[in-house]
């Protein structure tokens, strides 16, 4: 295998692949990227075995072959390269050469790299999916023990494309474009991370999703669990409504959680009259110009970091926190149309 490119597309290629790659593994093929060049092109693949990236990029000098070499070591090359760069494989190594520079990479076979890109795939759209998905991806889960929660349901309801994450404290939905129906699925949160912006093709089957723009291809595995009802926990009759600028809540919910030694812990809101009162205990308040259609002053406890994150993601201008009573779910809505989110109340502080 010989090939030559320029810097830039090699770095693109890689960059568009490493993201895949963890740099530390028990298996040591799944820390190298497969080169492998044919018809005077070279395409870059990188895999975890959940998922896979590849790229391709026309390519100089080209003599047909495959190999596999160290994702990190390559990338760190190709970053401090200029001008065009030589790849050669020379005896069951490969040889970067740039300049006066020369590297010789170890590298192992590319017959033993894994392939999770075979299968079909039922359904085919396009759509800007890292849009919807930057809607919810804050309430994702990190907790192992729960994995069904370790990412974005995706799925079709009334017609339109639906994204929803939850971590079982807080839960954010967004409602999409119109769409065919197709069976929800679960999108790893790995995948939700390396989304290509813009508009993309989506192919979906019941096990794998596939994205695929201008530059690269992604192909990742779902994630094999059943998704919770969440509509059960949306509440939709809350009948108490408080109206307050997001920038304005948002500002003060993170100046009281200045004195707070514990960012878990929840802060008080109060809402009476044309107030929105935010504390955390006799250390720290801010009163906030709001609208409260009740008639009685309201108090609420609320994790404060959950509740900047989470009205941070509407458009600027007015959200709404509807409200029942102080144990109930409260429910946010904004200038964000199709956006909604759901809080889980905590003991006010």
């Amino acid at each position: 295998m010989r090939i030559s490119l320029p810097q830039a597309d090699l770095v693109r290629a890689l960059s568009a692949v490493t993201r895949v790659v963890e740099a530390r593994n028990t298996i040591p093929i799944l820390s190298n990227v497969l080169l492998s060049v044919a018809d005077s092109r070279m395409t870059v693949k990188g895999s975890d075995l959940t998922i896979e990236a590849s790229s391709s990029v026309s390519v100089l000098d080209a003599v047909d072959g495959a190999v596999t070499v160290e994702a990190k070591v390559l990338a760190d090359i190709a970053k401090r390269a200029s001008g065009d760069v030589s790849l050669v494989l020379e005896d069951e190594a490969l040889v970067v050469k740039f300049g006066r520079s020369r590297f010789k990479l170890k590298t192992l076979p590319a017959e033993d790299f894994p392939d999770i890109s075979a299968g079909s795939f039922e359904h085919t759209f396009e759509i800007d999916l890292a849009s919807l998905l930057s809607q919810v991806e804050f309430a994702q889960s990190s907790e192992e023990t729960r994995y069904y929660l370790n990412g974005v349901y995706f799925h079709t309801y009334d017609d339109h494309i639906v994204v929803v994450a939850t971590d079982g404290h807080r839960l954010a939905r967004f409602v999409g474009p119109e769409s065919q129906p197709f069976d929800g699925v679960i999108l790893p949160r790995k995948l939700v991370s390396i989304v290509p912006k813009g508009k993309i093709k989506v192919e979906l089957s019941n096990d794998r999703i596939r994205l695929t723009d201008n530059a690269s291809t992604i192909t990742s595995k779902l994630i094999d669990g059943t998704f919770p009802d969440y509509r059960r926990v949306v509440p939709m009759e809350n009948d108490l409504k408080v109206v307050v600028d997001r920038d304005a809540l948002a500002a003060a919910t993170d100046r009281v959680a200045i004195v707070q030694p514990d960012k878990g812990k929840g802060v008080r809101l109060v809402a009476d009259n044309d107030n929105l009162k935010v504390s955390y205990r006799d250390d720290a308040s801010e009163d906030v110009a709001a609208s409260w259609d009740g008639t009685e002053p309201l108090e609420i406890g609320v994790n404060g970091s959950y509740l900047s994150t989470a009205v941070r993601v509407f458009s600027s201008g007015k959200v709404t926190l509807e409200v029942r009573d102080q144990m109930s779910p409260i429910r946010i809505t904004g200038q964000t149309d199709g956006l909604d989110m759901v809080l889980m109340p905590m003991r006010a502080v």
